[in-house]
């Protein structure tokens, strides 16, 4: 059974909103698109709490894009975004919701933060996505979303430490690019962990 994972396609992600992806409102039409050719759809979401570790208005003198320590992990501070019951936090209202079989928040715990689907970035704590996955047969994943170098990457890798074959589908994906040749750099990292690379949607 393959399953498609949609990640973070979130409206403060999107041009616009705090965290803007360039481009990532384009890939909402090809992932709509994408859901449809799936069994099994789960989306991602970031649902941090106001206060959440991996804001740099969490730092008193820390700047955005800045690196600190989180949890004994290097984080990169962030600005405010995607905050629990906000606009902002909401999946992108075009995404086409109606076949996405469940929703897993990550990133809800203050300490730590969560880029991949699956685990906290320390691997400590469980979103429950994979047991979910293995319950309804799924084998093989696809990931798509944003951003090709953070979340998409994470949860990628993880899948792959996790069991699943895994590809990821660059169309249906956008980049931060933080430091020039990031997303380059992160693509190459997914294909030498076992991750397919797939170039078409």
């Amino acid at each position: 059974m393959r399953a498609l994972i949609v990640v973070d396609v979130q409206n403060d992600f999107l041009p616009g909103g705090p965290m803007g992806v360039a481009g990532g409102d384009e890939i909402v039409p090809v992932v709509s698109r994408l859901i449809g050719s799936y069994p099994v759809v789960v989306a991602t979401q970031d649902w941090h709490p106001e206060n959440h570790g991996s804001f740099a208005a969490s730092h008193q003198g820390k700047e955005v894009f800045s690196v600190t320590e989180l949890d004994g992990l290097p984080q990169v501070l962030w600005p405010v975004h995607c905050v629990q019951g906000t606009e902002g936090a909401q999946l992108a209202p075009e995404l086409d919701r109606a076949r996405i079989g469940k929703v897993f928040p990550k990133g809800e715990r203050v300490e730590v933060d969560s880029y991949s689907g699956f685990h906290d970035n320390g691997r400590r704590y469980s979103t429950g996505m994979g047991e979910w996955l293995r319950d309804r047969g799924v084998e093989e994943v696809a990931v798509c979303g944003l951003a090709t170098d953070y979340c998409v990457k994470f949860t990628a890798l993880d899948a792959v430490k996790d069991g699943f074959r895994t590809s990821v589908i660059l169309p249906a994906c956008r980049g931060v690019d933080l430091k020039e040749g990031d997303i380059d750099r992160a693509v190459e990292e997914m294909r030498r962990a076992g991750v397919e690379i797939v170039d078409r949607a």
